[in-house]
């Protein structure tokens, strides 16, 4: 029998969001329908409030969570109801030509569930990320669903299920970091301290942040920055270059997603060196370099889709990390809020106040 639960929805472009009752359907075939204990706010989600990511709106809320598995649909063997899981926003699908390749990270067909959740009157939501965790409860596929160890608390294991795992797989996936590399991250949100954290646990030897805000800075510190540069201040690329001997970093993690830091960032890596865009630029970017620069200077320029994780694998990596003191995931939970505190956690957000505002239900 379908469910009546609360959720937070964007009902259009640029509006505030507001509380309604969510009508959850029965899970069907590979789905599962998963109670939430907590929810991060990631910046994702106010890109879709926005209208930045598409206008298939009202769009139900959150995908950045962590809850235990209520009921489960006909053909789910991997889950079961009670399991404590995070959700991610990438199910392989096991059959496309990148899985089938052995690279199921990269797979080309990621699935969500097929049901479609409603407000009352039957208008359809589309779920952030195909997830929509601002809510009591969420149906997904159950290929989003991955199991971790439950003591974890929901409102830190969460966080894995977007802006953490991306930016610690942006270094470690994606990027390569090597024992001994200097890297540098530029943008100091969750994602670029995520970043801060995976250079660091690959062992590199030189960790820089790039921000233009100070107290952002002071916070990339604590999760593992060796140095720090003001960009609003200091010219980004000369500083970088200046602490890696004149070189310039052998892996540069662009964590705005804008063309103009993109730009610092390729010109801030050593020759042959790393560029990789975690940060999610808007539609209407456009980026111009030229060409000879990017033939002359060689290396690799890298998009890195979710952190290039797979969640199976990844997710329980990390949780034990965490358990074993060598990760500090707690740190990246600024505050916790009620799904009442979605639209000032967004205003906290714009304003640099916060590195997550975790809903916790």
């Amino acid at each position: 029998m379908p469910q009546h639960v609360q959720g937070v929805i964007a009902p259009g472009r640029n509006e505030p969001v507001r509380v309604e009752t969510i009508v959850i359907p029965d899970p069907g075939p590979g789905e599962a329908v998963v109670k939430i204990q907590a929810c991060g706010v990631c910046h994702t989600d106010l890109h879709y409030k926005q209208g930045a990511i598409n206008d298939e709106f009202p769009f139900l809320l959150g995908h950045e969570a962590a809850g235990t598995v209520e009921s489960v649909g006909e053909g789910v063997t991997d889950v079961a109801p009670g399991d404590f899981v995070i959700l991610n926003w990438r199910a392989v699908c096991g059959q496309c030509r990148a899985c089938l390749r052995g690279r199921p990270w990269y797979c080309f067909d990621t699935h969500n569930a097929r049901q479609k959740m409603t407000l009352l009157d039957g208008t359809e939501l589309s779920p952030a990320l195909g997830i929509g965790a601002f809510a009591e409860k969420t149906l997904v596929a159950a290929g989003q669903c991955t199991k971790v160890d439950p003591a974890v608390a929901p409102e830190v294991a969460g966080l894995l299920g977007c802006g953490v795992m991306a930016g610690i797989g942006a270094a470690i996936n994606t990027g390569n970091v090597g024992r001994g590399d200097n890297v540098a991250v530029i943008g100091c949100g969750g994602v670029g301290d995520a970043a801060i954290v995976g250079a660091r646990l690959a062992g590199a030897a030189r960790i820089i942040a790039v921000d233009i805000d100070d107290r952002k800075l002071e916070t990339a510190k604590t999760m593992g920055a060796t140095h720090t540069v003001n960009s609003r201040a200091t010219d980004p690329v000369e500083a970088i270059r200046e602490l890696t001997g004149g070189f310039g970093a052998d892996v540069v993690i662009e964590a705005v997603g804008r063309p103009e830091t993109y730009q610092q960032a390729f010109y801030a890596r050593d020759l042959a060196g790393t560029v990789v865009l975690v940060g999610v630029p808007t539609p209407e970017m456009k980026l111009e370099l030229p060409l000879l620069d990017v033939f002359g200077r060689g290396g690799a320029l890298k998009s890195s889709w979710y952190g290039d994780c797979l969640p199976s694998r990844d997710f329980p990596m990390l949780i034990d990390l965490h358990q074993q003191g060598r990760i500090d995931l707690a740190a990246f939970v600024t505050e916790t809020i009620g799904l009442g505190d979605v639209e000032k956690a967004f205003a906290r957000m714009h304003e640099g106040d916060v590195l997550r505002s975790v809903v916790v239900l």
